[in-house]
């Protein structure tokens, strides 16, 4: 009877062990399964993940391949070396509880997704072939501790994303295509112990790792420069492969730690022999002792004082009324002009005759009026100084990085609209069915700790208004990113229109060209004398004359370049580009007079067809403005410089006067340059002396019905 009951008493357990409450409810999360079967799609169904299906319910409960759980939760994906093929779906982000995330030594393509599992602690996606760059969604998984994207095909730069990342501890970037230099962010990952970055095409300093705890450091085989960091010298290194400089490396700015504070010296430093001399001689040269420690205070504290004294003095030799003024003009286009540009109607103070002897000419600036614009002078000299402001910008819209990246496909490169001296520009296309562009600005442009500067930036711009200049309609600030969103022209660019062959593209007419030039120059007369103070565009060129359905032109980067703090550094490559005044190439100084020279440039290329520098022409044709010029008063000359694409079909003597304006805008002294409403007016007398013939009139892309009517000012508004 005792044996009977035994058998009874082990059963009953067994039945209870089986009925736990987790086997009781073993069906998984509904998003859980939901996201894994999206995700099995977007891998091919692939027959090597056993139990995976498509109709399948319980992945913890049916043991799918690689996968685990916890209770009713997917905790862990190991998918690795199953030669999978296909993508990651979009969106793995309703993963919340998961941590590992494997799916290594694959052949999976296209880019990482934007949305990843936001808890993860380990994600390997090593030995693929994605491509893109690395997602803005990593800087939000701040429990990540391993990350691994190696031996894949990433490009473009490495973003600012790391600064909230202060649990990773193991990084690996090595063997992709990345660029530009290394982020700030990195100086962030107070837990990293091993970054690899072999293999890349990275640049400039890694002076950012300095003082990082690592223990093992893989540089080899990119394009850095600079000197090798203390810190650095005593971890497991491998730098070979740089273009390193030699000799002693400059002191370290003021308030670096010293070498020795490097947690990764601390290591290799604990594992070696203890010294000969015991602790008494290492007492001799543990450093600064505490009197030298006060004598540097002293120091400072007499330096700091002697530096503020002048600095008090100096400020006081300027009068209050000086800096209430300079700092009572907030950057605005003045009341009486925003609603719409002046109508150049009244007789011109530039005649046309006066472009007939360009020679004698002797063109001044016009008065400074002190309430409309700083002195041109002083104004290429000071920053413009506008109110601080605390809040976001009320008239422009506050994107979010998961807003753009769903719009542009994760900045898909197929979205990829160009690239200018800040940053690459997008197409995004959003839910409901608007379009718009998206520039991403460079970190090295715009670093993540002047945020503060881009809200200011964007309440800046978001101030202009103008016909012929690309809106600004929203903004992003989030985790070190910059980015601007514009208004949208589909017909892109002029430099495409004249330089890139395209089959939906027709060759502009001579009616066009002079529209949007016309339209170029009231754009420009709008910043440099309705804007007050005047603003500078300092990057004139066709890329960035943007042209609508109807090939009105649109002036894009306006503002940029005059309330970014670095962008003269950017625009330092743009100097051999062919629009660059000489000045400017001399000093680096960028003024009114400079942008009316780029102008002069721009229509240049309308008239010629030519860019302003073709390295394949022979050597004396190279330079646009130094072939061009010498034939631009010469109308046999003239005539076989123009553009073949126009077949002829314009009025000889509009092409005369359209040279006229471009020989005064590109003599090589500046103040002998006319102002932008001289150039303005002309152009607008040009149009209407030409008496544009229908003979001589094309058909525009999407211009077409309006081509016949080009006597009067507005067709070329």
């Amino acid at each position: 009877m005792l044996e009977t009951w035994r058998w009874v008493l082990l059963v009953f357990s067994t039945c209870i062990l089986g009925w736990s409450p987790g086997s009781i409810n073993a069906a998984t999360d509904p998003a859980d399964v939901s996201t894994l079967k999206t995700l099995y799609s977007s891998l091919n169904s692939p027959s090597q993940l056993t139990q995976w299906s498509a109709s399948g319910d319980d992945p913890c409960g049916q043991s799918w391949k690689g996968v685990k759980c916890s209770g009713s939760r997917v905790t862990e994906i190991d998918v690795s070396n199953l030669q999978l093929s296909g993508s990651l779906w979009s969106s793995l982000q309703s993963l919340t509880a998961l941590t590992n995330l494997d799916m290594s030594h694959n052949n999976l393509a296209g880019s990482i997704p934007y949305s990843l599992p936001p808890n993860m602690t380990r994600l390997n996606l090593a030995a693929n072939n994605f491509n893109q760059g690395i997602p803005y969604s990593i800087s939000l998984i701040t429990s990540l501790e391993y990350l691994n994207i190696s031996h894949n095909q990433l490009q473009n730069q490495v973003d600012d994303i790391f600064g909230k990342l202060s649990s990773l501890s193991t990084l690996d970037l090595s063997f992709n295509s990345l660029s530009g230099n290394l982020p700030e962010s990195l100086s962030s990952l107070s837990s990293m112990t091993t970054m690899n970055l072999q293999n890349n095409q990275l640049t400039g300093p890694i002076n950012v790792l300095a003082n990082l705890p690592l223990e093992n450091l893989n540089i080899q085989n990119n394009q850095f420069t600079g000197w090798i960091p203390e810190q650095l010298k005593n971890i497991n290194l491998e730098k070979d492969g740089n273009t390193w400089n030699s000799g002693p490396a400059p002191p370290p700015p003021p308030g670096t730690p010293p070498a020795s504070k490097n947690n990764g010296n601390h290591k290799s430093g604990s594992n070696g022999s203890p010294s000969k001399g015991g602790a008494g001689e290492g007492g001799k040269k543990s450093g600064i002792g505490g009197g030298g420690v006060a004598g540097i205070v002293i120091s400072l504290l007499v330096v700091t004082g002697v530096v503020a004294f002048f600095i008090i003095k100096r400020r006081s030799r300027r009068s209050s009324s000086d800096v209430e003024k300079f700092d009572s003009q907030p950057f605005a286009p003045l009341a009486s002009e925003v609603k719409e540009m002046k109508s150049v109607q009244t007789p011109a103070t530039l005649d046309m005759k006066t472009f007939d002897t360009p020679a004698t000419i002797n063109l001044r600036p016009p008065p400074v009026d002190r309430h409309k614009s700083f002195d041109e002078e002083d104004f290429s000299k000071k920053p413009i100084v506008v109110k601080k402001t605390s809040t976001a910008p009320l008239n422009v819209t506050s994107y979010s990085i998961a807003d753009l990246q769903i719009a542009t496909g994760s900045f898909n490169v197929e979205n990829l609209l160009g690239e200018g001296s800040f940053g690459r520009v997008y197409r995004a296309q959003f839910d409901d069915g608007k379009v718009l562009a998206v520039k991403k600005i460079d970190s090295s442009v715009l670093p993540s700790e002047l945020s503060e500067d881009f809200t200011e930036i964007v309440s800046n711009i978001s101030l202009l208004h103008h016909p012929n200049v690309t809106e600004l309609v929203g903004y992003c600030s989030e985790h070190g990113q910059h980015l601007l969103v514009y208004e949208f022209h589909k017909s892109g660019s002029l430099h495409d229109f004249l330089h890139l062959s395209d089959d939906y593209n027709k060759p502009l007419t001579w009616n066009s060209r002079v529209k949007i030039a016309l339209g170029t120059a009231r754009a420009l007369e709008y910043l440099h004398e309705v804007c007050s103070p005047s603003i500078i565009h300092k990057n004139i060129k066709s890329a960035n004359i943007l042209l609508d359905v109807e090939l009105n032109p649109h002036l894009s980067d306006t503002g940029l370049a005059s309330f970014i703090p670095n962008a003269d550094q950017a625009l330092e490559h743009n100097v051999g580009s062919g629009y660059s005044a000489p000045e400017v190439a001399m000093s680096g100084q960028y003024t009114l007079k400079s942008d009316v020279y780029g102008f002069g440039v721009v229509m240049l290329e309308l008239i010629s067809g030519r860019k302003p520098f073709d390295s394949s022409k022979p050597r004396s044709e190279q330079s646009l403005v130094r072939w061009a010029t010498p034939q631009l008063h010469d109308i046999d000359a003239l005539s076989k410089m123009v553009d073949p694409a126009l077949k002829g079909l314009y009025p000889v003597k509009s092409l005369s006067r359209f040279a006229d304006v471009i020989a005064l805008c590109v003599q090589p002294e500046p103040e002998f340059r006319p102002p932008m409403s001289e150039v303005v007016e002309a152009l607008v007398r040009l149009v209407q002396r030409a008496n544009m013939s229908r003979r001589t009139v094309g058909n525009d892309q999407g211009g077409s019905q309006r081509g016949d009517n080009t006597n009067g000012q507005d067709d070329m508004s």
